[in-house]
Formats: structure tokens, sequence, C-alpha cells
């Protein structure tokens, strides 16, 4: 039997212009709205990011998000 989808969470989220767009273009694609992204992208987090590569990226952003929020 299928798993149902309920949308159990509603919080506010602060993003970047960037990650909102990739968002909006990536729930797009896939024929979701943004909250439907989102969770599909964390119930199935350790099949869709190769984690030497996340390590790495959010080294990258930690160094420059001071510097983002001016």
């Amino acid at each position: 039997m299928p798993k149902r989808f309920r949308l159990t969470r509603r919080f506010p989220v602060a993003m970047t212009e960037d990650g909102y767009r990739r968002l909006k273009r990536f729930a797009q694609e896939a024929g979701l709205d943004e909250g439907e992204a989102l969770s599909f992208l964390f119930e199935n987090w350790s099949s869709v990011i190769d984690a030497d590569n996340l390590t790495h990226r959010l080294r990258l952003f930690n160094a420059e998000i001071d510097s983002r929020k001016r």
C-alpha cells in the first residue's frame, strides 16, 4: 500500500534568491510544488546527494555566508 502524502509541518524558511530559483526550477521540472520538492529531497537525502561533494560545497557556503548576509 503506498504511503499517504501528508504535509504535516509548515515552517518559515529563509533562502537565498539563487537557492529559491533553483528550487522552483527543480520543482517545475519534476512536476511538483516547492513544498513537495523539498519533501522529496529530504526523504531521499542519502540517495540524491554525493556526501563528499556535499561536505566540500558546505564548507564553501559557510565561508561566504557572512558576506552574503550584508
